[in-house]
């Protein structure tokens, strides 16, 4: 390997900062066309144009044609000179918030409330405080919920499934304990995956707890999902539960209280109990930021490092695990953009 060869060019960087300056505007773009409503007004109605959606939304017809011609040379529309519809997947994507692959929430956490974070960023560097996500209203834990809604799916109908005999154990009337539970669409994707299961719900913050109570209210599943505001030593009977899970979690606990997290959901499990964990794993040198299957990790290293969060690395979570006791065989896999899963049983 040559280093002089391998040295990018002037040009090469300043593309690559023209580049990041344009995805900028593209998310904001996808963000607008989330909140006006012009996503799904072309799910809708394929093939309308500009100042049809403009009269149909309310919306100034000069700015949403421009809106149209930014969208189309990002490939999120196609059209022709009659009129636009959606790129292919894009309804999936941006225009049904149900869709286990929507990612309107995860642009929205960055559009809204990482800017706000940014904003703060100055201060907060130099004082070494931190905003923490707990506590930032209803909108953001709903937001929160939104983002990871693909992996509450997998979990539900293909992770937690695919663990020897627990869909038996949950099938019998088994407990699954859910840690960190947020605004609870985890846990009414795994009720309706395990309709005999009874579920619990754990979360610290009081706006994901009053969001998860009124969605298992509505969903009429009071009788066997219960939602706890409590610490989780205090949540269940020792040796009680079939499978605990942690999504998106375990970088979200301050890493001082950590140890005894973990060590409260092996207290929980029963003897055989899976513990199944989808979180995110940090670089442990400067070799792997730089490698692919790391670069969402960083950057979630980067936008909650405001909220006080840090990512594990390999080498953490698997301390942890064992300090725990869960020292039998590690199960580690790598999903989506860089989700990493981990499953182990209690000895």
């Amino acid at each position: 390997m040559n280093p002089e060869s391998d040295r990018p060019t002037v040009e090469e960087q300043a593309a690559r900062i023209f580049g990041w300056r344009q995805g900028f505007n593209a998310l904001h773009i996808i963000d607008l066309g989330e909140r006006l409503g012009l996503f799904a007004a072309l799910a809708a109605a394929p093939g309308a144009s500009a100042d049809g959606l403009a009269a149909r939304l309310g919306l100034h017809p000069p700015y949403v044609a421009i809106w149209c011609k930014t969208a189309y040379s990002l490939a999120l529309l196609d059209g022709d000179s009659q009129g636009f519809r959606l790129a292919p997947h894009i309804g999936e994507l941006l225009a049904d918030p149900g869709h286990p692959r929507y990612l309107g929430g995860y642009v929205r956490l960055g559009t809204e409330f990482a800017t706000d974070d940014y904003r703060r960023a100055e201060a907060l560097f130099r004082n070494g405080q931190s905003v923490p996500f707990q506590g930032r209203g209803e909108r953001f834990a709903d937001t929160i919920a939104q983002a990871t809604a693909g992996l509450q799916v997998l979990a539900a109908r293909k992770l937690l499934p695919s663990l020897p005999g627990l869909a038996e154990a949950l099938a019998e009337g088994g407990v699954l304990l859910e840690v960190g539970c947020g605004a609870g669409k985890a846990l009414l994707q795994m009720a309706k995956a395990f309709p005999k299961a009874r579920l619990v719900g754990v979360d610290l913050d009081p706006d994901g707890i009053a969001l998860a109570r009124a969605a298992i209210a509505r969903a009429g599943l009071e009788a066997r999902v219960e939602i706890k505001q409590r610490p989780l030593d205090q949540a269940v009977a020792a040796d009680s539960c079939a499978a605990v899970v942690m999504i998106q979690v375990l970088h979200e606990i301050e890493p001082a209280i950590r140890p005894g997290v973990l060590a409260g959901a092996a207290r929980a499990l029963a003897p055989g109990g899976w513990l199944l964990i989808v979180d995110e794993t940090y670089p442990e040198t400067l070799a792997e930021l730089r490698q692919p299957e790391f670069r969402f990790p960083i950057q979630t290293g980067i936008e909650e490092l405001l909220w006080g969060n840090v990512v594990p690395t390999r080498s953490e979570q698997e301390r942890l695990l064992t300090e725990a006791g869960f020292t039998g065989p590690l199960e580690r896999a790598l999903v989506g953009e860089g989700f990493t899963v981990l499953s182990t049983r209690k000895p």
